[in-house]
């Protein structure tokens, strides 16, 4: 029987985006990047003065890159089956104590650091995956009320959520809603600096870097960074 020929045209339409993935290697790269961004954000805000305007501007990509390759973990199809998110929040929680007492002589007791910022993030996910009528509410109410008392506030929730749902289906439509969610954190940082780790991300999409995965690196340098800027803070 002959082809349908509008249908044989529907089978050669283009995807709606082209297939999209990243190495655990390249995610390791990024996650190194974001941690030497915030490092020297953080050495030029509270021992610099913000002397380095550069500085500040670079240091606004550090918590998408973290943002990105936490929600890139949990896209995996067998994470939620696995416990990755549990076991991920239960890390997050301690380490976000642990960050507590030097966070708090640095910035204050409000709001809470980014690492509670990415707890709330894996927490919504983690309802949003568990799906029926009352994980969503919650996730509703996680956000609203949790987005109030975190570092980078709603903007960056947002901007995790748009990650996470772009990794875990990449399509047009939930790359422009990412983009527009990271393009809403110029309400935080005053300006547009956060855009740039969308190309790093991108790019670091298109090679295979060959990096071991350090699973506790991120979770032990953020309390031990801040520690070590809140002595030197004290002392000088």
């Amino acid at each position: 029987m002959a082809r349908n020929p509008a249908a044989r045209a529907r089978t050669n339409l283009p995807a709606a985006i082209p297939r999209w993935s990243i190495s655990a290697g390249s995610l390791e790269a990024l996650k190194w990047i974001g941690l030497a961004l915030m490092t020297g954000d953080h050495i030029n805000k509270y021992l610099l003065h913000g002397a380095i305007p550069a500085l500040y501007a670079l240091g606004r990509m550090a918590m998408p890159l973290f943002g990105f390759v936490l929600m890139a973990h949990l896209a995996h199809a067998t994470s939620l089956a696995i416990g990755v998110h549990v076991r991920t929040m239960k890390r997050l929680t301690v380490f976000a104590l642990l960050a507590t007492p030097p966070f708090v002589q640095l910035v204050g007791w409000w709001p809470f650091n980014i690492l509670a910022t990415l707890l709330l993030a894996v927490l919504i996910v983690w309802l949003l995956e568990r799906g029926g009528r009352l994980c969503r509410c919650t996730a509703a109410i996680v956000f609203l009320f949790g987005g109030s008392i975190v570092e980078f506030w709603w903007p960056a929730l947002l901007y995790c959520l748009g990650a996470w749902a772009f990794a875990r289906s990449p399509g047009r439509l939930r790359l422009l809603l990412w983009i527009l969610a990271t393009a809403s954190l110029v309400l935080i940082n005053g300006n547009f600096a956060a855009l740039a780790a969308l190309p790093l991300i991108w790019g670091a999409g298109q090679i295979n870097i060959s990096i071991p995965r350090s699973r506790w690196i991120f979770y032990v340098l953020y309390p031990l960074h801040l520690l070590l800027i809140a002595i030197v803070q004290r002392w000088t």
